[in-house]
């Protein structure tokens, strides 16, 4: 794979999860449970640490750095979610320290053990974008390589394009003590690229309403944690009243921010945005049946690539939502050892940015 070529075709998966809906659902309630027997990578030996973030801010990880270690990868997750339950995460972990990268992985703001932590909300993109590079800068001390590759998929993945375009800040590499010279790539599978949008999308989406409604369920959970561990600084009332994804945005998050209403925040942390003007080399897989994000984003993403030089955009029919299991065939094709579909092609583009 060169990174020149839109690549529609050269995925499938089986005939059964030819329904982006089908793969996400499959992916998330199936595959999530049993992924340790689905790859062939042992687990890295990872050490579990507490970066600062901007602003001090505490974030628990996890890293591991092997022996001649060339790059370091750092990544973390969707909406939801801790680093014990992130299968997706796990195995891109352990196929990029299989092949010689240090990794670390996160629990950003508001999630996991970094909420245990702090009683920090979440912004979206505003200051975890920050967050990779102040966690790229101590990784570094800690013995990490000095070439770096930000990575995410869903939400995490809008976090990793912030994280790109903080990157490129040589001011906000100067506050996080990382040399200006330390070059940064991304890798990003099913990133969000525009919340207000593709949430509209989904309450009017029947099926989407399904999957709104969980989301919006696990973030009232992660919102009582907060509570729990940081009972003066949240109001349980507010927390009562989240019954939708807006809802969450609306009641806890956009008012610390200085946002009048959850439309101008989505607006304000959307990734198209800026993502014509990064000038780090970054790798983006989306499937054109992802079933969480709005359908017209499939055609402004080709129509970003082509104004977008440091951009490598595989566009598929399928994979669903950071789905992208595959079938025999196409594994036989792609010369892989497992379904991680995606996984693989990351590790491979990645291969060419930071070569033995």
């Amino acid at each position: 794979m060169d990174g020149s070529n839109n690549l529609t075709d050269c995925y499938c998966p089986s005939r059964l999860l030819r329904s982006g809906l089908a793969m996400t659902l499959y992916a998330t309630f199936f595959t999530s449970r049993r992924w340790p027997e689905t790859v062939v990578e042992s687990e890295p030996p990872y050490s579990s640490y507490i970066f600062l973030g901007q602003g001090e801010v505490p974030l628990f990880a996890w890293f591991a750095i092997p022996p001649d270690a060339k790059a370091t990868l750092i990544a973390t997750y969707g909406i939801t979610g801790c680093l014990e339950d992130q299968a997706s995460l796990r195995v891109w972990a352990r196929k990029a320290y299989a092949q010689g990268y240090a990794v670390v992985l996160f629990d950003w703001r508001a999630h996991g053990q970094s909420a245990v932590l702090s009683p920090t909300l979440l912004s979206d993109g505003i200051h975890e974008g920050p967050d990779f590079v102040y966690i790229a800068a101590q990784a570094i001390a800690l013995g990490c390589p000095p070439q770096l590759c930000f990575s995410g998929y869903s939400l995490g993945g809008q976090l990793a394009l912030w994280g790109l375009k903080a990157a490129e800040d040589p001011e906000l590499r100067k506050s996080a003590g990382l040399d200006a010279e330390v070059p940064v790539t991304g890798v990003l599978v099913c990133p969000n690229l525009d919340a207000w949008r593709s949430l509209n999308y989904l309450m009017e989406h029947p099926s989407g309403r399904y999957l709104e409604k969980a989301i919006a369920r696990a973030l009232k959970r992660l919102a009582e944690t907060l509570l729990d561990a940081h009972p003066e600084h949240l109001a349980p009332a507010a927390i009562e009243r989240i019954d939708s994804i807006l809802a969450f945005d609306r009641e806890l998050v956009i008012e610390p921010l200085g946002f009048d209403c959850v439309e101008d925040y989505y607006a304000a942390t959307s990734p198209l945005n800026f993502m014509a003007e990064l000038r780090s080399p970054h790798l983006v897989l989306y499937a054109a049946d992802d079933p969480l994000f709005h359908p017209a984003l499939v055609d402004e993403l080709r129509q970003l690539e082509a104004i977008s030089p440091q951009m490598t955009l595989v566009l598929t029919r399928y994979g669903g939502h950071v789905g992208y299991l595959s079938d025999r065939a196409t594994q036989r094709q792609s010369g892989d050892l497992d379904a991680w579909w995606a996984w693989n092609r990351a590790l491979h583009w990645l291969e060419h940015q930071y070569p033995a």
